[in-house]
């Protein structure tokens, strides 16, 4: 047998060969990136933290309803699911379709179901006016929570999401505190909720809430959050959970969101399923 090494450029280079062809197989496994048509995207999974599509995802945006997760954050921090709120007059400056009234009575857990799920702003301001004790120091209590959160690009100037200045977040961001705030179980539960409800504590008056989150359609998607203003654009963050994988998906001013929502989630699991 030959010692004197002559065939191994020969192995070294058949083994070459041979992984090239597996690269090259896989990368033609790999689905084409899909186009992106948003100012911000960031998606993410969660339990591995890989990044599967960025952009933008540190520009400072004004984030509209999704502001309602820190809303929601801080209030079942502060306080019990169980804790009556009486609707404030003062909390009742912009109404929702709902119609919640000055003087009525419903559980905190009730109206905060109804900010995550319909995007009610007069339910966001009465959970405000109720923890904070009027809705500047409730929006203190949100900014202190955005920074012990490191969420360093990120300031709010009010707590349903209205456009003002100072009033801004990233996608990075946001995706940072929705993995914190579905941590919480009562949070978890309400942003997968379509339809769901709600009574007056006497139970004089029954409202029905339904979802803004058409994605919701879809059984694998378990969240989480619309919103929309005329500055903002259409803005959404939706969570999925299929083969064990954590999908976060948050974009600011997307364009036509429910076509371009559900292709972006596909993408991530199929480039999930490929890495497997």
């Amino acid at each position: 047998m030959s010692t004197d090494g002559r065939g191994r450029p020969l192995i070294f280079g058949l083994i070459l060969s041979i992984m090239l062809c597996l690269v090259t197989a896989r990368a033609e496994d790999l689905p084409a990136r899909p186009s992106i048509k948003a100012s911000a995207l960031y998606l993410i999974e969660l339990k591995s933290g890989r990044v599967l599509l960025e952009k933008d995802a540190t520009r400072r945006l004004p984030p509209a309803s999704l502001t309602k997760i820190m809303t929601a954050l801080v209030a079942l921090e502060a306080a019990p699911l169980q804790d009556v709120v009486k609707i404030d007059s003062r909390a009742l400056v912009h109404h929702s379709s709902y119609n919640f009234r000055p003087g009525e009575e419903f559980l905190l857990r009730d109206l905060v179901t109804a900010m995550l799920v319909a995007s009610a702003n007069d339910a966001c301001e009465a959970v405000a006016w109720h923890i904070g004790g009027d809705d500047k120091r409730f929006v203190a209590m949100m900014n202190e929570r955005a920074r012990t959160l490191e969420l360093k690009n990120t300031h709010f100037a009010n707590a349903c999401g209205f456009d003002a200045p100072g009033h801004y977040s990233t996608a990075t961001d946001l995706a940072k505190l929705t993995e914190h705030a579905l941590e919480v179980p009562a949070i978890s539960m309400m942003v997968r909720t379509v339809t769901r409800d709600i009574a007056t504590v006497d139970g004089s008056r029954q409202v029905s809430l339904h979802t803004t989150n058409e994605l919701l359609l879809d059984p694998d998607v378990t969240g989480v959050k619309t919103g929309y203003t005329s500055k903002a654009g259409r803005c959404l963050i939706a969570s999925m959970f299929k083969d064990g994988h954590r999908l976060l998906l948050v974009g600011l001013n997307v364009l036509d969101r429910w076509e371009q929502a559900p292709k972006l989630l596909r993408y991530g699991q199929t480039v999930l399923q490929g890495a497997s």
